[in-house]
């Protein structure tokens, strides 16, 4: 057995806690409770990371050990929690006094469900620029009169295969800016993006829009959940991919999405300031690569790790644990890296995009991904899978359409959108 390192009592306030959240001090309020219990209600900026994964997620997903960890669970999982911290060289381990029940008696707010705050972004984009949407009804219409539109599907593929929406083409968030004109050349062609719920297909069709698509574009509202409200039926096990553009595609991709990143107040980063980057110590820095995985399994740049960008978006509270750090990002043809980080920048993050000049891309050689997680504790998301009962999914909707009232009484946020 290893050396026992003694249970120390440094604790923190959730006072001290919001304090550093809105000052952007680098923070990780860990939740050691399974995932289930922790969609029940947390902070929103708190990241889910169960106690018998310590040792495997934290060396990556919190990756310098001095900065400020706080910690707090159920049946002491916190206590024990700080012990395995310590033991992996953390030394900035504090316990959240009197924990969740203690941040909701100060008349903080608690978010349910997960991927909480890049939800709330997204509901946040469409209430302040009013993304277009469309019913199920409206694009079941559309499709049954053979008419001039594109689906196109903002998951990652596999959630495409499990289920999709009929004649749907699969093109992952970050894709978009740089796929979609090939699939809809023509300007008259209406262009409808999706996902199972609402995030992701809100901030797809609104990256088209920010980037200047000539073609009309709205979001399916409400996605697949919409769709098998309205008893529509969906495809399974489709493989409709879109298409590598071409040089004048992706150089023109490449202009619009650097536009939206200028407008973001997004940065751009030679091989020196790179190097810099990597060798400073003072700051949390995380490193990825935004391309699909296929692309970074070819070659990526060295320490750099995949996370493709609409995911990023999407569950950026298990890529950036570390609220207040920043994030770098590499793509060889720019768009995909210019667009994630336009929308990381409205969430607040210092983002940074790697010049695509900066080439020296290595082959076989990733960091070590993260085993997947068992499926203990997991929680069931009413959009997944074919078999969610009607009522999860209006639940689930209706505490959608909420998060942005939440945000404004949460306070903590700093979002903003362009």
């Amino acid at each position: 057995m290893g050396q026992v390192v003694p249970v120390m009592t440094t604790s923190i306030t959730v006072q001290e806690v919001r304090v550093a959240l809105q000052l952007r001090q680098e923070v990780a309020l860990i939740d050691l409770r399974e995932e289930a219990s922790f969609a029940l209600g947390h902070p929103l900026f708190a990241a889910q990371l169960p106690i018998d994964r310590i040792e495997i997620e934290a060396p990556v997903r919190i990756p310098r050990r001095d900065t400020l960890v706080v910690l707090y669970g159920d049946d002491g999982h916190a206590e024990r929690g700080k012990v395995q911290f310590e033991r992996l060289g953390y030394t900035r381990v504090a316990l959240l006094e009197g924990g969740v029940a203690a941040w909701s008696a100060a008349g903080f707010e608690l978010f349910e469900d997960v991927n909480s705050y890049s939800k709330a972004f997204g509901e946040l984009v469409e209430a302040r620029r009013h993304t277009p949407s469309l019913s199920a009804e409206e694009v079941g219409e559309l499709i049954a009169q053979k008419a001039n539109v594109a689906i196109v599907d903002a998951r990652r593929f596999e959630e495409y295969q499990t289920m999709s929406i009929p004649t749907g083409t699969s093109v992952p968030g970050a894709e978009l800016v740089l796929r979609v004109p090939a699939i809809a050349p023509d300007a008259h062609t209406t262009v409808i993006v999706n996902c199972a719920g609402r995030t992701r297909s809100i901030i797809g069709a609104q990256s088209l829009i920010n980037a200047g698509l000539p073609n009309r574009v709205v979001a399916l509202r409400n996605g697949t959940i919409g769709w098998k409200l309205a008893g529509q039926a969906l495809e399974t096990g489709q493989q409709r991919r879109a298409a590598v553009p071409s040089t004048r595609g992706i150089l023109d991709a490449r202009a619009r999405a650097r536009e939206v990143a200028y407008r973001c107040g997004v940065r751009h980063v030679g091989r020196s300031e790179l190097e810099w980057l990597e060798r400073d110590t003072s700051r949390t820095t995380y490193f990825y690569d935004v391309r699909t995985p296929e692309e970074y399994s070819a070659g990526h740049l060295p320490d750099f790790r995949s996370a493709p960008g609409g995911q990023l978006v999407q569950e950026t509270d298990f890529f950036a644990p570390v609220r207040g750090a920043r994030i770098v990002l590499s793509d060889d043809l720019g768009a995909r890296a210019e667009m994630t980080a336009s929308w990381l920048a409205q969430m607040a993050w210092d983002v940074y995009v790697v010049e695509s000049g900066v080439d020296d891309r290595i082959e076989g050689q990733s960091p070590q991904p993260l085993p997947p997680r068992s499926s203990k504790g997991r929680y069931k998301r009413p959009y997944e899978g074919t078999d969610s009962p009607a009522s999860a999914m209006r639940a689930y909707l209706e505490w959608e359409f909420g998060l942005v009232e939440q945000l404004k009484r949460d306070g903590t946020h700093g979002f903003f959108v362009v």
